[in-house]
């Protein structure tokens, strides 16, 4: 099995971002399946074009994106992607995208195919908080949950794929005051806890991971 792990660049005025950072420290093997790593710009599009590019060139057949998630206190697994671009601030590339389709010929919204809930299960089992997340927001880490999923839905049928996000670094709540943040060594057992539930489980388990808001 191969897994394409992506993470993105720093954004948002933050020096770091600790999803390339976190990505960079994975195992090249996990419950052996060989992981790829792709960093990502934090650009609409451009973001999604890269990535395409990468399924081509390794056929990968699980695809991983990992964001940050600047105020959440766990390791979030992502369970669906909307099809809207609402930018609260401008990307990378200065676009400022406001309430518009991600693809036009979408659906509304695409549920991860992964295990989610095994993923968390498996984290918790570390000791490292998690759970899943009916949210990815509506930057660019949805615009990309949302346009792997369209195209796993239209292109690459028999693919896999999802989203996690995880807190800032210590070292980015510096001046953040009450900002949760979590080390690198603990998020990167986290995903890697995350990556052994998908190589372990072709479906998802019964468990309660719902949420009241």
């Amino acid at each position: 099995m191969k897994i394409l792990v992506t993470g993105f660049d720093p954004f948002g005025g933050e020096p770091v971002n600790p999803a390339i950072e976190s990505v960079k420290k994975l195992p090249n093997e996990i419950a052996g399946a060989q992981i790829i790593k792709l960093e990502i710009p934090t650009v609409r599009k451009k973001s999604i074009e890269k990535i395409e590019k990468a399924i081509e060139e390794h056929n990968p057949d699980v695809i991983l994106s990992i964001g940050q998630a600047g105020g959440r206190f766990d390791i979030s697994i992502e369970r669906i992607g909307i099809n809207l671009d609402d930018f609260r601030i401008p990307d990378n590339e200065g676009n400022q995208t406001i309430d518009e389709p991600i693809y036009s010929d979408g659906d509304n919204a695409y549920f991860v195919n992964l295990p989610v809930k095994a993923m968390v299960n498996n984290i918790h089992k570390y000791n490292i908080p998690a759970s899943v997340s009916y949210t990815a927001g509506t930057f660019v880490c949805n615009h990309v949950l949302y346009g792997i999923l369209y195209l796993v839905n239209k292109k690459y049928n028999n693919k896999r794929a999802g989203f996690i996000h995880i807190p800032y670094l210590p070292e980015q709540v510096v001046d953040k005051k009450n900002m949760p943040s979590m080390d690198s060594n603990t998020v990167v057992k986290g995903l890697t806890a995350a990556i052994e539930a998908i190589v372990e489980n072709n479906e998802d388990i019964k468990k309660v991971g719902g949420a009241l808001h």
